[in-house]
């Protein structure tokens, strides 16, 4: 368990976890989703889901208790390969009850009714065909209006090298918007908030910096207000590079309201790695409104 540090900003640390990724049933974990009860439902990039129960004590991390794992399936529900078919790298959930998985490198988002049955295709955005191998739809979630936000990692719009493409809408319905990292930074996952904005996570790494994160927090009329070709930015709320945080390959970030606060939730990929480590740390979000404005 990791104990909790002194922030300033609007973050609340409520410590973590060092995950054991035979013990959870996946491992380079790349997208996360959290659900009532605190119930985390994960993905990797090795074609695999796993669901664990976060328990907290006095407001602070306690537990992390592993509950399901298993493999992503194909449109059969056979178990999808490990390299460019089962590159999962996003998850969400619709109001139906739906899981939508992200896939980069075979760029593509799939349906399951239930993790551990077929995964359906749907409408991808238009021109997400277009991405780099390993820069394709990164960040995926549902907005409080029940819209998605989607998120390449490193497909820019034309004339544009340093932002990103990005789409708010639904499966057929893609609105094109444009995305504006921090220099050096890509985003790599994105949480809706209950109050209708979003929080993006943007990684950066280097051969002789490592790695670095930051969460940004995109304000709820911003996302109202978004018109197709716009520019969404954010203002970072949390940095993640070996100050109070460690630096880890942070790659995925959730979000949910509970018990009068708004619980965000990040997780590092170890890559496999001796040199770093799976993770999971504990937030809360000071004065977070729990509903959008006039609910």
């Amino acid at each position: 368990m990791l104990p909790p540090v002194a922030l300033d900003g609007p973050l609340e640390s409520l410590g973590g976890f060092e995950i054991d990724s035979r013990r959870l049933g996946a491992a380079n974990l790349s997208g996360i989703h959290l659900g009532p009860g605190l119930l985390a439902t994960m993905v990797d990039d090795r074609a695999r889901w796993a669901q664990a129960r976060i328990h907290l004590r006095d407001g602070r991390a306690h537990l992390l208790e592993p509950v399901a794992s298993g493999p992503l399936g194909d449109g059969a529900g056979r178990p999808l390969p490990r390299g460019r078919a089962g590159d999962a790298e996003a998850i969400t959930r619709l109001a139906d009850g739906t899981w939508l998985v992200a896939y980069e490198r075979w760029h593509r988002i799939r349906a399951y009714r239930r993790l551990d049955g077929p995964g359906a295709y749907i409408d991808a955005p238009p021109g997400l065909d277009r991405a780099p191998g390993n820069g394709g739809l990164e960040a995926l979630t549902l907005l409080a209006d029940g819209r998605l936000l989607a998120l390449t990692e490193s497909l820019s719009p034309e004339g544009a090298p340093a932002r990103r493409r990005g789409w708010i809408g639904r499966p057929g319905r893609w609105m094109p918007i444009a995305w504006e990292p921090a220099e050096g930074f890509s985003p790599v996952d994105a949480a809706g908030l209950p109050d209708g904005g979003a929080l993006v996570l943007e990684r950066r790494f280097s051969w002789l910096g490592g790695f670095a994160a930051r969460l940004v927090r995109v304000a709820a009329p911003d996302v109202a207000a978004a018109r197709a070709g716009d520019l969404l930015r954010g203002m970072e709320v949390l940095r993640l590079d070996g100050g109070a945080l460690p630096a880890e390959n942070w790659e995925g970030v959730a979000a949910i309201a509970h018990e009068g606060r708004v619980i965000v939730v990040l997780v590092a990929d170890d890559n496999d790695s001796v040199m770093q480590r799976s993770m999971m740390l504990l937030f809360a979000l000071r004065g977070a409104p729990l509903s959008p404005a006039g609910r």
